[in-house]
């Protein structure tokens, strides 16, 4: 009996003391996805690459706003979110500990402004990644005169972009060949 009692206090401690001590996680753990709204082009690539749909967003014509917002409960923590950001805004944190006493804690959400369109006025696209595309063609050395014409083309929306390339039923060749054959 004496022996056994020796052997399991040579044997010392099996269990982390977690709940009064820290408890380390290796490096590449994947935990909570945080979101540096500074940084988000709210593109939606994140939205579009998440399995679980624990990213949601949402677009508010009205208040001229994008809606980004993720769910705690719902994600599986893959990391694909932080796989396919552009700017590497989301990033999968070491944070393991999520219970909540309330369940809006879950979601964690940001807003973000859209730009108009230049000819209907009605909000579009998110306003950041419209300055990113002009950005990125001005640095992939796109000439002044051709990038002052893709802003036009930018900031208009697909509707109006449309309708500018619509051609009248004067203007329509096939029109033309059936009036002389009658």
């Amino acid at each position: 009996m004496f022996k056994l009692i020796k052997t399991v206090f040579n044997t010392g401690s099996v269990t982390t003391k977690y709940p009064f001590a820290p408890m380390s996680v290796s490096e590449d753990f994947r935990g909570k996805p945080e979101l540096d709204a500074a940084q988000c082009l709210s593109c939606g690539a994140c939205t579009r690459a998440c399995p679980a749909n624990a990213l949601i967003m949402e677009t508010d014509e009205k208040a001229g706003t994008r809606r980004w917002e993720l769910s705690t409960a719902r994600c599986i923590f893959c990391g694909r979110c932080e796989e396919v950001c552009p700017t590497h805004a989301i990033k999968l944190t070491q944070n393991f500990e999520l219970a909540v006493t309330n369940k809006a804690d879950l979601y964690e959400h940001a807003v973000f402004s859209l730009a108009d369109c230049s000819q209907c006025q009605r909000p579009f696209v998110a306003q950041k990644l419209l300055e990113y595309v002009l950005d990125t063609l001005a640095q992939s050395g796109v000439p002044a005169a051709q990038l002052s014409e893709r802003r036009k083309q930018l900031q208009t929306c697909p509707a109006c972009r449309r309708a500018n390339n619509m051609l009248d039923s004067d203007n329509i060749s096939h029109l033309r060949f059936i009036k002389e054959q009658q």
